[in-house]
């Protein structure tokens, strides 16, 4: 009987465990040390960390047709190669079918973690290179000002994901990026400064820099439309102990000193929103009838009044609760929207709409698509049918026909007349004769 328990307890227990398993990639083992305050942090959250070596022969995201991991986190930014199974095809693959991944680059960035960003919308410069900024670098930097200040006015302007802003400036010490423009899925989490560069440090600039000003990308998110989440980090540093507890100041003078950088916060709030315990919408109990009843029927009439609801949950903190927000809209569709209004939301996440149909059938439907940086994409489609009239709802005798009804019965009328006078008129015969 004890057994028996047990492993039901196990089996109920198992899909929690199931859903944050993450394959971690280190390029070496110090880093595990070096890093263990964010990676201590993920297992507080629930999260089953897998660390291997990103050359370890025997490594696999897949096996009998199922993902062995639902993250990955690769922190090896000069490799050149992955090992075993696993390399830009593998993970590409492990994207597409959902996975989410963290990846961070420095100065020495490999061909692996180019060739990915590639593919994900983020350009990085060349090995060697790194994020310069004259203006806005750390007391503590060596000297070629590489060790940059960011403010908080650079950070993403969502509270979706960044949910705890950060109170103190970030520190970040590695290799720019920049987006392509052709990718309208990549986020601009956190850009360098209008007066920031990326280049060689050693080097005098001879040619254009890689990136200039605000268009240089410190850190940047990508949502794919199947609602897998990425997020591409110069930095290595930025996620190590040493940068979560190091204190921070511009090398300017009067400027302010802070016991601690941001860093902390804001990679706390990015590993939510990239392992989806923050931002993710999910909808239930789609409902449509006629108003004043409570059932769907077979199909609706034209100008019908119609009550559509749909109950829609957002996870905070790894919990669903009732989604809030005054601009979901739904749509009633046929090829083109005939309707289209924002629902009403009430404090338990119901979003209901009140309408008349249009004066139009066909074969319709009731959509929500709503698409908000930083949420999943949330997508529901009902199709009905909508009938004209059947001939007796239409009026007996409509106002706007009373001419033609006039000259209708004015011809029978007539017709009438004139056959009683053709039936009923004898000739005299008198006439005959003449």
């Amino acid at each position: 009987m004890s057994y028996l328990v047990v492993f039901l307890l196990a089996a109920l227990w198992a899909p929690s465990i199931a859903n944050d398993r993450a394959l971690v990639l280190l390029e070496n083992l110090s880093i595990r040390e070096s890093h263990s305050i964010f990676f201590g942090a993920l297992k507080e959250q629930g999260f089953t960390l897998s660390f291997k070596m990103a050359d370890d022969p025997h490594l696999s995201l897949i096996k009998y047709g199922e993902f062995l991991y639902e993250h990955l986190i690769v922190f090896a930014p000069s490799a050149t190669d992955l090992g075993g199974d696993i390399d830009v095809a593998a993970i590409t693959n492990f994207i597409d079918g959902g996975g989410n991944v963290i990846v961070a680059a420095n100065s020495d960035v490999g061909d692996v973690i180019q060739e990915l960003g590639t593919e994900c919308g983020v350009d990085f410069d060349e090995e060697k290179t790194s994020v310069i900024d004259h203006l806005n670098h750390d007391v503590s930097d060596p000297g070629y000002h590489t060790k940059v200040v960011a403010d908080l006015s650079q950070v993403i302007d969502s509270s979706v994901i960044v949910t705890n802003r950060p109170t103190s400036p970030l520190l970040f010490s590695g290799v720019g990026m920049t987006a392509d423009p052709d990718n309208p899925l990549v986020l601009e989490i956190l850009t360098g400064s209008s007066t920031s560069y990326s280049y060689t440090p050693d080097d005098d600039i001879k040619n254009y820099p890689h990136a200039v000003g605000r268009t240089t990308l410190l850190i940047a998110g990508l949502q794919a439309r199947n609602n897998a989440r990425i997020i591409f980090s110069g930095s290595l540093d930025f996620f190590s102990n040493e940068y979560f507890v190091s204190p921070i100041q511009k090398a300017l003078p009067g400027s302010k000193k802070y016991e601690k950088c941001g860093n902390e916060e804001l990679v706390m709030s990015l590993s939510q929103w990239v392992f989806k315990k923050q931002g993710v919408l999910r909808y239930s109990g789609v409902m449509h009838h006629k108003q004043g009843s409570s059932d769907p029927p077979v199909a609706y009439t034209v100008a019908d009044d119609v009550e559509y609801t749909i109950n829609i949950e957002e996870m905070v903190n790894a919990k669903w609760v009732p989604f809030q927000a005054k601009d979901v809209q739904m749509e009633f569709v046929r090829i083109d929207p005939f309707v289209r209004l924002n629902l009403n939301v009430s404090k338990d996440g119901r979003f209901q709409a009140l309408f008349k149909l249009p004066d139009v059938y066909g074969v319709f439907q009731f959509k929500v698509d709503y698409k908000r940086i930083g949420y999943t994409n949330l997508y529901s489609t009902t199709q009905v049918s909508v009938r004209p009239y059947t001939h007796t709802q239409y009026e007996r005798f409509i106002f706007s026909a009373y001419p033609y009804y006039f000259s209708a019965f004015s011809m029978m009328f007539g017709l009438f007349v004139f056959s009683m006078v053709y039936l009923h008129h004898r000739d005299d015969p008198k006439d005959k004769l003449d």
